[in-house]
């Protein structure tokens, strides 16, 4: 089978663009080109991988190559630049990183500073998503390093970035603000506002944890929602603190009992070599952390 690297692109710009004029713009190819490089690749494999319909989807061969395309593309970018690095101290070029929403807004604006200040030729192309997407981006090939939430067991050269704390969020002028900490239990009067973007695991143990039943009268998928659902006065949340950042003036946090924490971790892919880049990033950030008080 005489598969290039340029086709498995183009497949999978017209899978991401759901067409073929958008994924011919990505690439700066013409329609024509992209139309026919994607026919030599359905020959190539002996069926269609895309249905021609507005807007474009795999097929269902196309959603099974579709993974493995991209990690061929992933692991042909980190030769590029493991080849480039051979020859110089820094590899420009571009990798894509995931991240968790309250690490996107918490963790990631301190980090960005450092990589620019010190990596400058490194780009970072950001993919926020929920947990479970971003470990599959990671070794699907879609992404090249992720900001990963409690990984068991710890990947092979990844970075304890921080830890933090599952706090409960309450407005200011609710009776338990401006408490030193409270039990699990003080919540119980309180209507449950639950997150399911990537923390709903963390809160189901800590309710294990105490013994108390796990009955949360909403389920919110975006975390900015539920906030302005504890704002209003329709209950109370527990959230991560790296999310303290998200909090306007009229809602605040109180540490619980028993302390929960979550470790956010810097990986690469555990199926592949990692790019050079995302091994220039994670040794700064272990430098930086070492030196840090």
């Amino acid at each position: 089978m005489d598969v290039t690297l340029r086709q498995l692109d183009v497949f999978v710009a017209i899978a991401d663009n759901e067409g073929f004029g958008a994924a011919a713009a990505v690439l700066g190819m013409s329609q024509s080109s992209v139309s026919h490089s994607l026919a030599s690749l359905e020959r190539a494999v002996r069926s269609d991988l895309v249905r021609r319909a507005t807007p474009v989807r795999p097929t269902p061969l196309g959603e099974v190559l579709l993974p493995h395309a991209r990690a061929t593309l992933a692991a042909a970018r980190a030769f590029n630049a493991a080849a480039a690095a051979h020859q110089s101290t820094g590899v420009a070029g571009s990798i894509e990183l995931a991240v968790p929403p309250t690490a996107a807004r918490g963790l990631l604006p301190g980090l960005l500073r450092l990589w620019h200040e010190h990596l400058p030729h490194v780009k970072i192309m950001l993919f926020e998503g929920l947990d479970e997407e971003i470990e599959q981006w990671l070794e699907s090939g879609t992404v090249d390093a992720a900001v990963l939430i409690d990984p068991d067991p710890l990947p092979r050269g990844a970075l304890l970035l921080a830890t933090d704390a599952f706090e409960a969020v309450v407005r200011g002028d609710h009776p338990l603000a401006g408490e030193e900490s409270i039990e699990l239990a003080d919540l119980l009067e309180d209507p449950l506002l639950a997150s399911t973007s990537g923390c709903e695991t963390q809160v189901k143990h800590l309710h294990s944890l105490t013994g108390l039943p796990y009955r949360p009268t909403q389920r919110i998928r975006e975390l900015t929602t539920l906030l302005c659902m504890v704002e209003a006065g329709l209950g109370v949340g527990i959230i991560p603190s790296l999310a303290a950042s998200m909090l306007s003036e009229t809602l605040t946090l109180v540490p619980l009992r028993p302390r929960l924490e979550r470790r956010l971790v810097l990986a690469g892919p555990t199926g592949r070599p990692w790019h050079p880049n995302v091994t220039a990033i994670r040794d700064l950030c272990e430098k930086q952390l070492a030196g840090a008080p």
